[in-house]
């Protein structure tokens, strides 16, 4: 399989800020909402690429969006694919603003 470069804010949306992301960083690893089509082989590309960082380890999940009942019947909330990044030992990513 041929990974095709896609341009490394494509694939990489936006960190994900929560307690529990914020206490994984404390283990090297950070989370980020990712492009729904990118691999895992794009995200490390696009993570070294952004931050400058060695990454060791990439896992991704797929959180599907939960039904939601409106005044019309149901919607759905959007589907996400997250990643969570590990990087090198004794590297670290800013962006919980430490």
């Amino acid at each position: 399989m041929v990974a095709i470069h896609k341009p490394a804010h494509d694939v990489i949306l936006k960190p994900v800020v929560s307690e529990k992301s914020y206490a994984l960083s404390d283990r090297g690893q950070y989370t980020f909402v990712v492009a729904p089509n990118a691999n895992k082989v794009q995200i490390k590309q696009a993570i070294e690429e952004i931050f400058n960082v060695k990454v060791t380890n990439v896992n991704t999940l797929n959180r599907a969006g939960k039904r939601q009942r409106t005044r019309n019947g149901f919607g759905q909330r959007v589907n996400q694919k997250r990643a969570i990044v590990t990087v090198a030992e004794g590297q670290t990513i800013d962006i919980f603003g430490n």
